[in-house]
């Protein structure tokens, strides 16, 4: 599967960041992608008002990305926010495009580092798969990378590439972090891993400190651990080929799927 990862600086403007969408997916597809991947929080950025922001699957933002995904012949996986009953929001991944229609709402919330998610947020329960030309892809969102059992859970249900969207706070031993995690839970699921984060926001002019705290290093890793395709931190696409087949002969030959007890 010929895939892009689509590393983007949202603003707190979901029409803005939309068209960067546009762009972005016109750009992969020109490119020969099937499936193109923007960061959690596409529609708009941490530090804004996401409540205000946030509009339901069938709404006008969501809408627009199935139109975008239509025309550029792709499936699109964005992040934004849906409202939750409670008047919190959900942090949702949308994938749209070429007969696929799912949406994921994160289920780890990122209550750490001093700061409480859970407090805007309401967490999801169930993990999403779909198909695209044959081949199952999982859904996973930013701090669910530190939890290997959602990994082992989709690739257990068929998975074999395992998306990630991310919005990865910068800080001490943050991008040490970021790497060695896509890479274990590559290898802890034999899946290919394609994760795809925010962009660094001081290289494109903002100050250092400016919401959101991305820091890029978007990235493309095998289901043997192996760090296959790699971004700096400036907005940019990556794309990738992969031989989605080779993470069934991972799975034969690094049993852990099969050997693991819990």
């Amino acid at each position: 599967m010929h895939i892009a990862l689509a590393q983007i600086v949202s603003t707190p403007d979901p029409w803005h960041n939309l068209r960067l969408v546009e762009e972005r997916a016109a750009e992969a597809a020109a490119a020969g992608a099937r499936l193109v991947v923007f960061p959690e929080a596409t529609m708009c950025c941490f530090g804004s008002d996401l409540a205000a922001a946030a509009e339901p699957l069938d709404g006008r933002w969501a809408g627009a990305v199935r139109r975008i995904a239509a025309d550029a012949g792709v499936t699109v996986v964005a992040g934004m926010f849906t409202p939750a009953d409670d008047g919190r929001v959900r942090n949702t991944l949308l994938a749209t495009g070429n007969g696929v229609e799912a949406a994921y709402d994160k289920i780890h919330l990122y209550d750490a580092f001093g700061f409480a998610e859970s407090e805007s947020v309401e967490a999801g329960r169930e993990p999403v798969m779909f198909e695209v030309d044959g081949f199952t892809v999982g859904l996973t969102t930013c701090y669910d990378i530190r939890f290997p059992g959602l990994f082992q859970a989709l690739a257990e249900h068929g998975a074999t590439l395992i998306v990630t969207a991310a919005s990865w706070g910068s800080g001490p031993r943050k991008r040490e972090q970021w790497d060695l995690l896509i890479r274990a839970r590559a290898l802890d699921s034999t899946s290919f891993v394609a994760a795809c984060g925010q962009g660094d926001p001081t290289t494109v002019g903002l100050p250092p400190g400016t919401l959101p705290t991305g820091i890029g290093a978007s990235a493309v890793v095998g289901p043997l651990g192996q760090l296959l395709h790699q971004l700096d931190g400036r907005p940019g696409v990556l794309l990738a080929d992969l031989n989605l087949p080779e993470a069934d002969a991972a799975r034969a030959s690094v049993a852990v799927l099969a050997n693991r007890k819990w």
